[in-house]
């Protein structure tokens, strides 16, 4: 599989394009899911002027042994009434197989929010879900390395 490198300038590239799209929507809050999304909702939650970003931390795929899941663990997620009656603009840097954001989703729309999903890197062959993001930067099918993924955990 190809692998295609970003940059830390690329990727302020790419979350401009983004706000370019999101520009004339109105959001009363972002959630960016851990971790892939946190760099780039910080720069989108600047160039967008929202000031209210919340975490949902997700995992599919156990660190440890490196195998998926099949259902969503929610390690972080906000409590229901800070997203009922919200436009949430849900954000990760990448759909790869899509059920992380969608699952995300998902407990956006049952706690009563309304979601709208973006991402820099849609993976249209990769997904496992009919459904798209509604706002992505890039459609591609390479493995994508993003700066802040390079560097490996630190053992104790």
């Amino acid at each position: 599989m190809d692998k295609d490198y970003q940059t830390w300038d690329g990727i302020a590239d790419q979350v401009g394009i983004l706000a370019t799209k999101l520009r004339d929507e109105k959001f009363d809050l972002m959630m960016v899911i851990t971790r892939g999304g946190m760099i780039p909702g910080a720069i989108l939650g600047y160039k967008l002027g929202i000031r209210n970003i919340v975490v949902a931390a997700v995992e599919f795929y156990d660190d440890r042994t490196g195998k998926r899941g099949v259902q969503p663990t929610f390690l972080q997620f906000p409590a229901d009434p800070i997203l009922t009656g919200k436009r949430v603009l849900i954000l990760d840097e990448v759909w790869d197989s899509g059920r992380t954001i969608q699952a995300v989703a998902t407990r956006v729309h049952q706690a009563g929010g309304l979601p709208i999903t973006a991402v820099l890197h849609y993976k249209p062959r990769m997904s496992e879900t009919a459904l798209e993001p509604d706002y992505y930067v890039h459609a591609t099918n390479a493995w994508i390395v993003y700066p802040w993924s390079k560097h490996e955990k630190l053992d104790a």
